[in-house]
């Protein structure tokens, strides 16, 4: 014999199921509203900003330190604004963001195989994998006395100097993408019939985006101080003048206000293109992995 359920329970019952399913189909605005965006997104910067400048300026005036040592905010701002003025300004720093962008480019046609390598093959892992390991942890700057002898003061020695940085980072980021990937999905796909091109394709990457795309942001932040490095050392007037050649420059003029203006255009730089590049791309992939809804992102 059945015994009836309360009716009491029937509807609570009821109840939970249309709360999950009012859960599940749940939507997010298509849009932050702009007073959140800009509570959220750009007043913490703009005051952690401000009070950096602040702080430097109560450090100028104090006089801890002689003007020409420790300029005041201001002072560097002119140094920027002469520059903008001659119009060397953007000659400056596309030099060297060209210079990244393309021996970024090149690292990652070279660490992406090379990590997929490593990652796939037991063999390959043993053979080079603490290699690669141990050209993440090296001083990029390490490499151009070296890369002087190989290529002398060319671009060559500066490509050079941004592959051994980048290369290592964007390799082991897929190595550990892929470590990360759960084994049943490796065997469904070999199920479906996804071997060789097709199970990198569309198998291995796609699960290992994430660790993928870490490796890949920092390879550039390794790229862009290993040509910094090579910049303040390689001088040669073929070469033109990068941020790094700059700063040097400015450091052999004893121009303190030039020197902190060229840091902060590398900073900026930097920080320019991990906006622009890289946070994009990686809140997209949370976004569609149902890690981040679209009022966060």
């Amino acid at each position: 014999p059945t015994t009836a359920r309360p009716e009491g329970s029937d509807r609570e019952l009821a109840d939970l199921e249309a709360g999950l399913d009012a859960l599940e189909t749940r939507t997010t605005p298509d849009a932050p509203r702009w007073g959140r965006l800009v509570r959220t997104k750009m007043v913490p910067p703009l005051v952690a900003v401000a009070l950096v400048l602040t702080v430097w300026q109560l450090a100028h005036l104090s006089g801890i330190k002689p003007d020409y040592v420790l300029p005041g905010p201001w002072d560097v701002w002119n140094e920027v604004d002469t520059m903008w003025r001659r119009g060397t300004l953007f000659d400056f720093v596309w030099t060297s963001v060209s210079r990244g962008l393309l021996g970024f480019a090149v690292a990652i046609a070279i660490g992406t195989p090379l990590g997929l390598l490593i990652a796939r093959f037991a063999v390959v892992r043993a053979a080079i994998g603490p290699i690669v390991t141990g050209l993440q942890s090296l001083p990029s700057i390490a490499w151009v006395p070296a890369a002087i002898i190989w290529f002398g003061l060319s671009n060559g020695t500066i490509y050079a100097v941004i592959l051994l940085g980048a290369v290592p980072s964007i390799a082991n980021g897929i190595v550990a993408g892929v470590d990360q990937i759960p084994p049943i999905h490796l065997k469904v796909g070999r199920v479906l019939g996804a071997r060789g091109f097709t199970a990198v394709r569309h198998i291995l990457l796609p699960a290992a985006l994430p660790g993928y795309v870490a490796g890949l942001k920092q390879g550039w932040a390794f790229a862009w101080r290993s040509l910094m490095a090579a910049e303040l050392i390689v001088h040669s007037p073929d070469l033109g003048t990068g941020l790094g050649q700059l700063m040097e420059n400015y450091r052999t003029l004893s121009n303190m206000s030039g020197v902190l203006a060229s840091i902060i255009l590398i900073l900026l730089v930097g920080i320019a293109i991990d906006l622009l590049l890289f946070s994009p791309v990686e809140r997209r992939i949370l976004r569609n992995r149902g890690l981040l809804t679209r009022a966060e992102g």
